[in-house]
């Protein structure tokens, strides 16, 4: 028994399917044989000596014909009367070839039928046949003349062990059926074994479980919540199979590192009381730097800009009242001192701009992306003028967020676009969106004189310029307001490296839970019904990448203004 307690739960539930599954194959191997032994018997009783009895009454019948054809022609003479004798002899042959193919696990069964033939070869041998043979040549009264009592005694003969044949087949037959109702007996017990090995298994997996699975882990849990309500000194103990032991051993550990934890956690409380004071002070002097800051630009945006534009205008007038009246180098110091002041102006007002981005808000709104456009080609248009550019766009979609910012972000992204022109190529500025998945992919493409790879980074960097000031104007904090507009309607912004003959920035922003809904449907027709003509994309709005593309207008691209443009 001290060998079996330091089983394993494992090896038990193993151990007993074991023996259960051994006691079971002995009985389901038995039940095989047993089931093959009935099939046997019952297919001798239905298939053979059934056939066999209703067969040899059969015979009884043709030999009877064949003996009553034969005195009916001795009194008769008429050919004719020997026609059942004819027939009957065929169907007797044709009997004893059926009755032997069924006969042969019957041996005894088999010899009664050799005598019955025999017999009746006998009978046809010196009875039938003479009778036929006297009665054709000599006439009716010889033929009944050998009608003897002795021939009825022949006739007779083959009738008894017709008889004796039949009393055997049904002798057989019984035994047969006394075979099907031992096995099928027997059987039936070997079912019910097999019902009663599994109860008791059943039962004995119960019983077992109750006492080596329930027990112990209703004790562990009991001491589980007495340790949960508060008592953490008390000693977590297990019983049952080695596993169990091994739990509670486990559980015991836990509540240790628990109890250790809880002390760390009490000294560790006042740290946190200490912290949340400090966190508070931060708080509150985060708020009064938030205000100044707030004061900041409002000193920036009034008080810091009167000054400039005083300086500004200043210089302004003494570079057109004086200029040509001083020395050169004194008209070169004005102009440099009138070019300093309006670039401080444009960096205070860009910087302005940079941090009112997402603090002073209007809310965010369903903005038609396609107004929004229009109104930047309109912002645009002076640049574009000049610069001979060419703005199309395809149909954009509705997205939800603050329209002046998102013009803010078009127009620079087509701003960028004009500016950073190849020499002698009119640019071209193409806007263009498509879905992808829950979020707008927008796309701004042209064909300037692109990014390097390595500085696609960097350029969304507030002040960071790859060209000199002399050779393209402004501030380098455009990309830097495009990149934290985007980010602040949930967005993200990048130079597509893979496209070549210019620049493309791509940003994204979500789109509206009825368009993707409605792109989803659109998806299902399609793996239905295949793609419909024209390829609309879901809510009438596509990826505009060429004169065929989906939601486009109708004959051709938007256009900036500047030249009616098919994209």
């Amino acid at each position: 028994m001290t060998g079996v307690r330091g089983w394993t739960l494992r090896l038990r539930v193993v151990a007993l399917l074991t023996v259960v599954g051994v006691l079971l194959g002995i009985l389901v191997a038995a039940v095989i044989v047993v089931a093959a032994q009935n099939r046997q018997y019952t297919h001798n009783v239905l298939d053979r000596s059934g056939p066999l009895r209703a067969q040899s009454q059969e015979l009884l019948g043709v030999l009877v014909d064949q003996e009553t054809a034969v005195r009916g022609y001795a009194v008769t003479g008429d050919p004719d009367n020997l026609t059942p004798y004819h027939q009957g002899r065929d169907r007797e042959r044709q009997l004893y070839q059926g009755m032997r193919s069924l006969i042969g696990p019957y041996p005894d069964l088999a010899g009664q039928l050799d005598t019955v033939e025999a017999q009746a070869g006998e009978w046809r041998a010196t009875v039938a046949e003479p009778i036929i043979e006297v009665t054709a040549r000599d006439g009716t009264a010889a033929g009944q003349a050998l009608v003897s009592d002795q021939s009825r005694l022949r006739f007779d003969g083959i009738r008894a062990s017709l008889d004796a044949l039949q009393d055997g087949i049904l002798a057989e037959r019984e035994r047969g059926a006394g075979r099907i109702y031992r096995t099928s007996s027997l059987l039936v017990v070997l079912l019910i074994a097999a019902v009663l090995v599994v109860v008791v298994a059943g039962v004995v997996l119960l019983v077992s479980l109750d006492r080596i699975v329930v027990r112990p882990l209703i004790g562990v849990a009991a001491q589980v919540r007495q340790v949960a309500g508060g008592d953490y000194r008390h000693v977590i103990a297990g019983s049952g199979p080695p596993e169990f032991q091994r739990l509670a051993a486990d559980v015991d550990a836990m509540r240790r590192k628990i109890a250790e934890d809880l002390d760390e956690v009490r000294e560790a409380r006042e740290r946190i009381g200490w912290v949340n004071g400090q966190l508070q002070r931060q708080a509150e002097e985060l708020t009064r730097s938030n205000r100044d800051l707030e004061q900041f630009a409002y000193v920036a945006s009034h008080d810091l800009q009167e000054p400039l534009r005083k300086v500004a205008s200043f210089c302004q007038l003494l570079q057109r009242r004086y200029a040509g009246q001083l020395d050169e180098r004194a008209d070169q110091y004005i102009a440099f001192a009138v070019d300093g002041a309006q670039r401080m102006q444009r960096l205070i007002n860009d910087l302005l701009a940079f941090s009112r981005i997402g603090r002073l808000t209007t809310g965010f709104t369903e903005v038609d992306l396609n107004k929004v456009m229009g109104d930047v080609a309109a912002q645009t248009e002076a640049a574009r003028q000049y610069a001979d550019a060419e703005l199309t766009w395809g149909e954009l979609p509705v997205i939800r967020g603050e329209a002046p910012l998102l013009t803010n972000l078009l127009a620079n992204l087509v701003g960028n676009s004009v500016k950073f022109r190849r020499a002698g190529v009119p640019p071209k500025v193409r806007v263009s969106a498509r879905l992808v998945g829950a979020e707008w992919e927008i796309s701004c493409e042209d064909n300037g004189i692109g990014i390097e790879p390595e500085f696609t980074d960097k350029i969304f960097v507030i002040f960071q310029r790859l060209h000199a000031r002399d050779a393209y104007p402004g501030t380098g904090i455009g990309l830097a307001i495009v990149k934290k507009i985007v980010e602040y309607h949930d967005g993200r912004v990048w130079v597509d490296t893979s496209v070549s003959g210019g620049t493309a920035i791509r940003f994204t922003v979500p789109a509206l839970p009825e368009q993707v809904d409605a792109a989803e449907d659109t998806t299902t027709v399609r793996a239905d019904g295949g793609r419909a003509d024209g390829g609309e994309t879901a809510g009438g709005v596509g990826a505009t990448d060429g004169p065929d593309s989906p939601g486009g207008v109708s004959g051709g691209d938007r256009t900036g203004g500047m030249r009616e443009a098919v994209g």
